[in-house]
């Protein structure tokens, strides 16, 4: 079973990580049989975060009776210091836990410091020196930010999006992160389903032995696949370079990651679906995305106001209004 250690927090967990957004689409049952089976089969790290709907409440329902040999980290959106304490004692009421591994700041615009105004980090201080969390940690999916948190020195962990599909620049804040022995923790190491071989993305991961994935799970097949690994872990072998090679030059330049921080939308589309079908078309059983349900949500694409609040929000600077048209339009051959 192959380990992670993430940085100077010390704590050395299984390379594949739990990242528990998913399991707020499933009902409770059914999350405590995958949430049990993967700490069963030596999965000991779970991500959630207070934005997860009921994501904490059903980690804490299932692994409470093992909170000592499992590691947890969860995350705030607040902006207010008010907004962090009441969000900090929801989260460990739901989890059952009186203390969380580590806490991550989800997303913000800028990275948080002493004095910068916000009183957020000094509420992450009070809150450590409470005991209620052991760890400081930030997510995000802005290049800037994400650099600033780890030459900042303020970090334990970054959480940043990672997979085969990183430009450069990407590689180059993975390498920072372990010189400077932050936590590398790997979301969207799928590409939010742009990636369809999880064994290619594991061996690709497996290159930075810094990285963290957290594997989003939903279905007990799904965890089959990853806990597969633990005995088994692929290599980067020729097919697997062969193959990533296939899929960068086929997802070469500007599309849409899914992460959804453009939504919602005033008009009631779904952007981070709409925005990337054609390539959900070519990458996955196209009837799927052809039912009258998608063809629906595609047509509200015709409704677009160009009020630009999307293109503002997405942290990938894409001019989404205009990638949700040629879409649309590539949508619409499909049909014929």
């Amino acid at each position: 079973m192959e380990k992670v250690r993430l940085g100077r927090t010390n704590i050395v967990v299984n390379r594949n990580g739990f990242g528990a957004l998913p399991i707020q689409r499933v009902g409770k049952e059914e999350a405590k049989v995958i949430l049990k089976k993967a700490y069963a089969n030596g999965i000991n790290f779970f991500d959630s975060a207070r934005a997860y709907s009921d994501s904490e409440e059903k980690i804490g329902l299932s692994l409470s009776d093992v909170r000592k040999d499992i590691y947890i980290a969860t995350k705030t959106m607040a902006t207010t210091v008010e907004d962090f304490w009441r969000d900090l004692n929801t989260s460990l009421e739901l989890l059952k836990t009186d203390y969380i591994d580590i806490y991550q700041f989800h997303n913000p615009s800028f990275c948080p410091k002493p004095n910068d105004g916000t009183g957020l980090y000094e509420a992450m201080l009070e809150a450590k020196e409470q005991g209620k969390i052991k760890h400081i940690g930030i997510t995000n999916h802005r290049l800037h930010v994400a650099k600033e948190a780890v030459e900042s020195g303020l970090y334990d962990t970054l959480q940043f999006p990672f997979s085969y599909l990183a430009s450069d620049k990407e590689e180059e804040l993975v390498r920072l992160c372990k010189e400077k022995d932050v936590g590398f923790i790997c979301m969207k190491a799928l590409s939010g389903g742009l990636i369809t071989r999880s064994d290619v993305a594991y061996a690709y991961l497996a290159q930075f032995d810094n990285t963290l994935p957290i594997w989003g799970i939903q279905k007990e097949k799904e965890l089959d696949e990853f806990i597969s690994y633990n005995d088994n872990p692929p290599v980067l072998n020729d097919e697997i370079k062969a193959i990533i090679e296939h899929d960068r030059q086929e997802l070469a330049g500007e599309f849409c990651r899914g992460c959804g921080y453009c939504m919602p939308c005033p008009m009631g589309i779904e952007i981070n679906q709409c925005a990337r079908m054609s390539l959900m078309l070519r990458r996955s059983p196209s009837a799927n995305w052809l039912s009258p349900h998608w063809q629906e949500e595609m047509k509200k694409i015709e409704t677009c106001i160009n009020c630009g609040k999307c293109k503002a929000h997405c942290p990938y600077d894409l001019n989404t209004p205009e990638l949700l048209k040629k879409n649309y339009e590539d949508y619409k051959t499909f049909l014929k």
